[in-house]
């Protein structure tokens, strides 16, 4: 007599985990597939219809303004601007130049005041220095007349060999002639460089004069701001 095979159901825990692993996978498919299509940034905008547009890119309708690049959580990462045409991106180009040459001046301006107050922390320290630069040329000068007068010595001895000729030059030999006008000549570059001397004590009277000015008011806001720094707080209001 055959022997009839009888099937036997598989054990319940084998059938129990083949379903669980199947399951896990086949549920893991959806997620890994949505992940990859669900976009990381978000453009939104309205255009001059006044519709809002979400896209996933760059949104064509809102060229011409600006666009919201959000991220998955709806945080605003960035902004884009307008698509411009050639001659609105070279406007704009130069006023971006003209604002990165005025914040470089500004910051040069402060770098100046810094060193100036600085460099003069007092009104007595810059007359000082004042009295200083003053003192330089007036040396300088004071060679510039020294020599003057020696010259008025030598052209004094000079004189009393003319008396020879009757105090006329155009009677005297070449040599004294060269003479006399090598002295006069030297007494004119002397007196002009005494001149351009006391232009430049001018100048300098001018610069001090204008420093001065504006360290009065850099030292009056210094000022100013120790006081509100050393100020007591008020009292707080009473209930």
């Amino acid at each position: 007599m055959p022997l009839l095979s009888i099937a036997r159901p598989w054990p319940a825990r084998f059938v129990c985990s083949s379903v669980v692993v199947l399951g896990s996978v086949l549920g893991a498919v959806p997620v890994s597939a949505q992940e990859a299509k669900s976009p990381k940034e978000v453009y939104t905008c309205v255009d001059r219809a006044g519709r809002r547009i979400t896209a996933d890119r760059p949104i064509a309708e809102c060229t011409d303004r600006e666009q919201r690049v959000l991220d998955t959580t709806g945080t605003e990462r960035r902004r884009i601007g307008p698509t411009l045409t050639d001659h609105e991106r070279a406007a704009l180009e130069e006023r971006r130049r003209r604002e990165a040459l005025e914040r470089a001046r500004a910051a040069e301006e402060r770098r100046r005041e810094r060193a100036l107050t600085a460099r003069y922390p007092d009104e007595a320290a810059h007359q000082a220095e004042r009295a200083q630069a003053l003192a330089q040329v007036d040396q300088v000068s004071a060679v510039a007349r020294q020599r003057i007068i020696d010259l008025g010595a030598s052209r004094q001895r000079l004189n009393t060999e003319l008396e020879f000729y009757q105090g006329d030059v155009a009677k005297a030999p070449p040599k004294l002639q060269r003479q006399f006008a090598d002295i006069d000549q030297e007494l004119r570059e002397q007196q002009r460089f005494i001149d351009m001397q006391e232009q430049e004590k001018r100048r300098i009277e001018q610069r001090f004069d204008a420093e001065l000015a504006q360290l009065r008011q850099l030292w009056a806001a210094q000022r100013a701001a120790s006081e509100r720094w050393a100020a007591p707080p008020a009292p707080a209001a009473k209930p």
